[in-house]
């Protein structure tokens, strides 16, 4: 499988060079954007909680969607690190078992990072208009994750690109309803019920030599 870091990049957004006022600025927001939402968080509070100026915080972002770019962009790139450190240490293992460290990485980014369900599908909710710049953060995240669900599903052997293909978008169901579900609480660890169905369909599949249970 090629590196996380190699895989096929979707446009970069826009960035800001980081100074010690605009990192925390970033703190700030990204603290109250994640508890409290986008639209109910305001440039006079994340201001204030950082301890600058509104004169500062717009010299060094231009405007609120600038931060919640970089809020975006940069978990963003924790999540893929953290990922690129699992893929890794499975990298020595059957190809099945590269698929179940996706949910393992989730697990454990949720259990430390994700107490209100996933940034970004959290965004999404608020940031509909695909012109806002941060728009593209969002949707190319998701993107990456089932191109990244696809090539770890054609590496297990799958009857053919159709049923690979078939196979990653399940996946991706399952691992997006986990992360919905960890943000709403119904029921504890979502991702290890995401687990454990992910590992059934990998074994079923590998045992009726295709993906049988997708069809």
């Amino acid at each position: 499988m090629e590196p996380v870091e190699k895989q096929k990049k979707q446009e970069k957004p826009h960035r800001v060079r980081m100074t010690p006022g605009a990192r925390r600025v970033l703190e700030a927001a990204e603290r109250l954007f994640y508890e409290r939402g986008i639209h109910a968080v305001g440039v006079d509070l994340i201001a204030a909680e950082a301890g600058v100026t509104k004169k500062t915080l717009y010299d060094r972002f231009g405007s609120k969607e600038q931060i919640v770019v970089e809020y975006l962009a940069g978990r963003d790139e924790r999540w893929r690190e953290l990922l690129a450190g699992r893929l890794e240490a499975a990298s020595g293992q059957e190809p099945a078992a590269r698929v179940l460290a996706v949910f393992e990485a989730s697990r454990a980014w949720a259990a430390e990072y994700g107490a209100k369900g996933c940034s970004m599908i959290n965004a999404h909710a608020e940031i509909s208009d695909p012109a806002h710049p941060a728009y593209p953060v969002i949707t190319g995240q998701k993107r990456w994750m089932l191109d990244l669900f696809t090539r770890l599903a054609r590496e297990t052997g799958a009857a053919g690109e159709a049923d690979a293909d078939r196979l990653a978008r399940t996946l991706m169901l399952l691992h997006e309803g986990a992360l919905v579900t960890h943000g709403l609480g119904v029921f504890p660890d979502p991702f290890g019920q995401a687990l454990d169905q992910a590992r059934d369909l990998l074994e079923n599949g590998a045992a009726a030599g295709r993906d049988a249970p997708l069809r």
